[in-house]
């Protein structure tokens, strides 16, 4: 038995280099549906040169053989030696993954806005095909490169640039590679949506689609954002559409120069609504902080002018679901150093871009709203009646569930609104921890029930005696929810929170209680998982306090993780901070973390990270076998060999 145990030594710690995470871990860098998302990376770097003042034509053409070419008439990459890395720059843009222009934000950076911030962008798209020809059109000469399997095949070659080659900008010609994508095909219509929002968003600047045969559609947008939203509304907007834009001067004290956003925004009573953000001309189709900040900004400008004209019924609240419900916008915010949820950029996680769009948008709002009294009122009926009919449904669901239900638990923090999609309760670890929440949620929909301790492993307990143990009983007794399996008849019609979300700690002893509680959920409430109640919030287990710098103030940024503490501290360093100059706190656990803390980081719609909890790839059956090793008491022996063989895939905090 012995020459059989796995050894585990020095050879054991593989180290990944060049572009070997990207081909062992795609799903991590990019979406892996098909190419698409590659594909944008190089339209982007187009894109970031026409946000800059560079070019004016985008082309992408499709080829017989399926790969794709990108072309634009920018500056083209540089090709000369990297002064620090003595190789040419453009085999570093597209081999390295932490490399590119958009880092350097300082005067004379060769972006100020883009939407890259990890440097990962084209090395991801270059891992990631069978081949990839880059050609660049540079200061009167013509530059080639081409890559296989991320690899240099062809070594840089330059010749001066014939009559008609005497241009400037960059063709990237890409073959994908089938093996990392579950379909190789391009999905035409949304490559021909990405190309359509390029052009809206750049004003001047054409995008064109050539396919193997020789056709094209072209995009050009003169009016922008308003005609855009014109096209895509299905109804007539109750008032006219709302359109303005902000962005910070030389001397904000707040923002970087440049900082702000566009808008419009519609209306309607009855079409559905039509919803687009982006960032830096990326789109965020997740949303993210800079949508937050449009919607805090139109729900206080119409706040205000409702109650400036003493519009609002007795009884009735207003909150801010029930002006945006009915609002349909294109939102294209510019954020100096955008903070992205995950590579792909679906969703904006930079705390600062709710203040920053909503400073500009509820003042124009409110003034216009002011300026324009009658379509102000009308507004202001559609917004009551929302807010009436939420409250009739929350209502409804409260008679409905009124009779025979058990006494809360005492140490219960309840939230005020009746809303059950709204609702929020907050599984908290331990009673510290339970105070710093109770202080810092928003106690009209957010409700804190404190554990005690761990909480009891339920996988192999009988149904009938669960309710023996305190946590298992307060945790339903809360929920409204009694325990049932998965092919049971569930009654969650008393069920009292859309979102039950479990918060520990960001360490081992945090995951130990959050493996527990999900353990809870999917044997004894399967049903509230499959309906997609179940979250888990990630607080942060670092804080790092960089100092002023500029015109920037001084910032404290939160990290998840020791990875993401490397990337901020990276990060600062770039920009030109004196290293050593930041301060680094751990929390040792929730419970040393102030109200405002936990607010700002776990609590908060706007900037938290709550992860919904699904039951990923595998079927039913193949998942109880997972958890019946990982979790039965009579496994250690399954469990142990699991370990063994899977314990090098974690990193643990220990």
């Amino acid at each position: 038995m012995a020459n059989n145990k796995i050894t585990y030594s020095e050879a054991s710690i593989k180290v990944l280099k060049g572009l070997e995470p990207v081909k062992q871990r795609p799903g991590m860098y990019t979406r892996t549906e098909n190419p698409l998302h590659i594909l944008q990376e190089v339209i982007d770097n187009a894109a970031d040169e026409a946000l800059g003042g560079y070019g004016q034509h985008i082309q992408v053409t499709l080829h017989a053989d399926g790969s794709i070419t990108v072309e634009d008439d920018g500056r083209g990459i540089p090709v000369g030696l990297h002064p620090e890395e003595k190789v040419p720059t453009l085999e570093i843009v597209f081999t390295r993954l932490h490399a590119g222009g958009k880092f350097d934000k300082g005067s004379g950076g060769a972006y100020s806005f883009s939407g890259g911030l990890h440097g990962v962008g084209v090395s991801v798209t270059n891992a990631l095909t069978k081949r990839l020809e880059v050609t660049v059109f540079r200061e009167g000469g013509v530059h080639t490169l081409a890559f296989a399997a991320g690899e240099v095949v062809e070594k840089l070659k330059t010749r001066k640039a014939a009559a008609q080659d005497k241009k400037s900008g960059t063709r990237v010609t890409l073959w994908p590679d089938p093996k990392y994508f579950d379909s190789p095909h391009i999905p035409l219509p949304e490559l021909e949506r990405l190309l359509r929002s390029k052009a809206v968003l750049l004003p001047g600047v054409r995008t064109t689609l050539k396919n193997a045969k020789g056709e094209e559609k072209s995009w050009f947008y003169a009016q922008g954002l308003l005609g855009y939203l014109n096209e895509s509304l299905q109804g007539e907007p109750l008032i006219p559409v709302f359109e303005g834009q902000g962005y910070a001067g030389a001397n904000d004290e707040v923002f970087a120069e440049g900082e702000g956003a566009q808008w419009v925004v519609a209306f309607c009573e009855d079409a559905s609504v039509v919803r687009e953000s982006y960032v830096n001309l990326i789109p965020t189709s997740a949303g993210g902080t800079h949508e937050s900040g449009l919607r805090e900004g139109l729900f206080n400008a119409v706040k205000n002018f409702i109650e400036l004209h003493a519009l609002l019924p007795k009884g009735v609240k207003l909150l801010p679901e029930d002006v945006f419900a009915r609002a349909s916008f294109v939102l294209s915010a510019k954020v100096l150093d955008p903070q992205f949820q995950g590579q792909i950029k679906e969703r904006l996680n930079s705390r600062d871009a709710v203040r920053l769009v909503a400073s500009y948008v509820k003042p124009a709002l409110e003034l216009w709203l002011n300026q324009h009294v009658d379509y102000g009122k009308k507004l202001a009926d559609l917004v009551i009646k929302q807010a009436q009919s939420r409250l009739r449904a929350g209502q409804k669901v409260e008679k409905r569930k009124s009779s025979g239900v058990a006494v809360l638990p005492g140490k219960l923090t309840d939230c005020e609104s009746t809303d059950i999609s709204h609702n929020e309760l907050f599984l908290v670890e331990g009673d510290s921890a339970g105070g710093s929440a109770k202080m810092g949620r928003d106690k009209e929909f957010q409700a804190i029930l404190p554990l005690r301790g761990k909480v009891l492993n339920s996988w192999e307990t009988e149904r009938e005696r669960l309710f023996a143990n305190n946590e298992i009983h307060d945790i339903a007794v809360a929920t409204g929810v009694d325990p049932h399996g998965i092919q049971d008849a569930a009654d969650l019609s008393n069920l009292r929170y859309g979102k039950i979300c479990i918060l520990s700690d960001a360490d081992v002893d945090g995951a130990h209680i959050q493996v527990l509680l999900l353990t809870l959920f999917y044997r004894h409430f399967p049903q509230l998982i499959e309906a997609g109640h179940v979250y888990v919030a990630r607080p942060p287990l670092f804080r790092v306090d960089a100092p002023a710098r500029g015109k920037k103030p001084a910032q404290k940024i939160y990290a998840l993780d020791q990875g993401e503490l490397e990337a901020i501290e990276d990060k600062l360093r770039k920009d030109g901070v004196k290293e050593g100059s930041w301060q680094i706190s751990r929390f040792k656990g929730l419970g040393e973390m102030s109200a405002e803390q936990l607010w700002d980081t776990t609590l908060n719609p706007d900037t938290r990270r709550l992860l919904p909890v699904t039951l990923g790839e595998l079927d039913r059956v193949q998942t109880d076998g997972l958890m019946n090793m990982l979790m039965g008491k009579a496994e250690a022996a399954a469990r142990r060999n699991w370990l063994e063989e899977h314990g090098n895939d974690v990193e643990a905090d220990v």
